[in-house]
């Protein structure tokens, strides 16, 4: 008798692979590129972020609330692992996951008070809550917050010059660090994803986005899990601004709460697919490498490819690029049966509910 294997084990089993591939990455880029690995490795930090933000978005869409405050969590994360270092010389090991905490606290104070409003009124209630954020941080005292112009954060990774050692080195080891930081952050939010997508969890979200009415009759208490999932997604977000801060070595209001954070952060999920583990993920992969060729095509311009490219993608794509490769799975598995061995990896991403995206009610 066959052994069924259990999905949350193989899940879980997949987000560690994926994990190891990206701790040997560096030092294969390294290997194989040698100084030109510096550039591919910052690309790399550039895709990390980008899935983290993207798939920390996702957490709460999938009880159908469309947030626009995700620059204000990310933003009172850099902004607090700053102020706890400058005024109570708290240790980066601490200040960075307290950022996530006080990202936390502000969701749930804020989704206490605006996760009955529903629709365009949720959106224009978080989107005012960023403003009202960045204007307080602004306003807090100069050896606070720094003000206007912002503070200077210490660098997370401060690595010496050796003997010997060229720069290209120096920069390549600095980046690696913060390479690894945002792999671990990014297994944080993929393992919550995996959690709730083979949980209870899946199936109340998904009744409180299709009918939060119904799904109350049924027994889903839509505020309390709406506030958990709004809980979460901000823990993330918030732990992703603070570890940013400190990569970039100093924070403002108005790049800490820059509304094209947000903007991203919804963006990077419709186009890789929603309601998924893997959609947010590949999705970053793909725009971040878009990104990066178009500025190098497109020297003034390239944000106008890249938003005709988003657009087009939208309109065609409306699963995402996982929808897409699920519907491509599917039409060869239906043509094939001497494709059958072959497309045991399209099988793989077309399996539910680890990345096969739900059909948006």
């Amino acid at each position: 008798m066959k052994r069924r294997i259990n999905p949350l084990g193989r899940d879980l089993l997949l987000a560690l692979l994926f994990f190891a591939v990206l701790l040997f990455l560096p030092p294969l880029l390294r290997a194989a590129f040698g100084r030109a690995s510096v550039s591919y490795l910052s690309l790399g930090i550039n895709a990390l972020v980008l899935a983290t933000l993207a798939l920390s978005w996702d957490l709460l869409a999938r009880t159908g609330q469309l947030s626009l405050a995700h620059a204000a969590f990310t933003g009172a994360g850099a902004y607090s692992t700053a102020i706890l270092l400058r005024m109570a010389d708290v240790p980066l090991w601490l200040g960075i996951p307290l950022g996530g905490v006080v990202a936390a606290l502000l969701a749930l104070a804020l989704g206490s008070v605006t996760l009955r409003l529903y629709g365009i009124y949720f959106a224009i209630a978080t989107l005012a809550f960023t403003e009202v954020l960045k204007t307080v941080v602004q306003e807090l005292p100069t050896k606070i917050a720094g003000g206007a112009p912002g503070m200077n954060v210490t660098a997370l990774f401060r690595p010496a010059l050796a003997p010997g050692m060229e720069r290209w080195e120096l920069a390549f080891v600095r980046n690696q660090g913060y390479f690894w930081a945002y792999a671990v952050l990014l297994l944080i939010a993929v393992v919550i994803s995996v959690f709730i997508q083979r949980s209870r969890l899946r199936s109340a979200f998904t009744a409180i986005r299709t009918n939060e009415l119904v799904a109350g009759v049924m027994g889903v208490n839509p505020a309390r899990l709406k506030l958990l999932a709004f809980v979460l997604s901000s823990f993330v977000a918030g732990t992703l601004g603070a570890v940013e801060a400190h990569r970039l070595g100093s924070v403002s209001p108005d790049g800490a709460f820059a509304v094209s954070t947000t903007v991203l952060a919804l963006v990077t999920p419709i186009f890789g697919g929603l309601y998924t583990t893997v959609g947010p993920i590949l999705g970053a992969l793909v725009l971040a490498g878009l990104e990066e060729t178009l500025k190098r095509t497109f020297a003034d311009g390239y944000l106008i490819g890249y938003g005709i490219v988003l657009v087009a993608s939208i309109l065609f794509m409306p699963r995402g690029l996982v929808g897409l490769l699920s519907g491509v799975a599917r039409r060869l598995r239906r043509h094939g049966g001497d494709l059958e061995g072959g497309m045991s990896s399209a099988r793989a991403i077309a399996d539910e509910p680890f990345t096969a995206p739900e059909e948006t009610p």
